[in-house]
């Protein structure tokens, strides 16, 4: 890979592999073909248009990212509405995946590991699948998740509407107990960057650093891993 070739995936990963802060996205009104992150291809570029052809064109108007999770209700497992804010006991990751998407799997263990690690934080990981009940069903069925899950195809899209989220998948949107949104990362979710957010997420709750300081150093770090990543050849589809 030449110097210019090495730019150009630095910056498609960088474009695509994160999102932290309150930036603004876009959901088509039509339900869209969602699509797996896929780092050479980023949201809005000319590659993205191509694998997503049949998709009707985005609205003109973006909603933005909300300061604390909304007040939002999906059906579980079971078929009873859960609200989303009533896991906030503790920090709170939420984790929009679906079935068929191959670096949602790949995420799947390193959230329940996070979850265990950091059980005495009281953090709650919450998987919001946009997919059928019965592919969620049979998944769990091959492959037990022990957080919970969330389900719904329409519903689940408006969900990630109202977190001002476009249809690429996976996202996990991390707040703290009381519901305001520390970072989004879109793509997937690795460990460095799990631990530096929860990292800054303790030092907001012990009054260490606040909250816009916590958004803008997590944006940063995640741009630096996000090179990182570029550098050493891997990416986060």
């Amino acid at each position: 890979m030449n110097s210019t070739q090495r730019s150009l995936a630095i910056a498609a990963v960088i474009g695509v592999g994160l999102v932290a802060g309150f930036l603004s996205y876009r959901l088509q009104s039509a339900r869209p073909a969602l699509r797996a992150v896929d780092s050479s291809a980023a949201p809005g570029s000319a590659a993205a248009a191509a694998e997503d052809t049949d998709a009707p064109p985005a609205p003109p108007a973006a909603r933005p990212v909300p300061t604390t999770v909304p007040e939002l209700e999906l059906p579980d497992l079971a078929g009873h509405p859960r609200a989303l804010r009533s896991f906030l006991h503790g920090p709170l990751i939420l984790n929009f995946w679906a079935t068929w998407c191959e670096p949602c799997r790949r995420e799947i263990p390193l959230l329940q590991e996070l979850r265990h690690a950091h059980r005495g934080e009281r953090l709650e990981i919450v998987g919001i699948a946009i997919d059928s009940l019965e592919a969620v069903q049979e998944f769990v069925r091959r492959r037990p998740i022990d957080y919970p899950l969330l389900v719904g195809e329409r519903q689940g899209l408006e969900a990630a509407q109202q977190f001002g989220m476009e249809p690429v998948l996976p996202f996990s949107v991390f707040a703290d107990a009381q519901g305001h949104i520390i970072a989004v990362k879109v793509g997937e979710l690795h460990q460095e960057e799990a631990d530096f957010i929860l990292g800054a997420m303790r030092q907001v709750a012990s009054g260490k650093k606040s909250l816009s300081d916590a958004r803008a150093g997590i944006a940063d770090q995640l741009r630096t891993f996000a090179v990182q990543r570029a550098k050493a050849g891997t990416n986060d589809s």
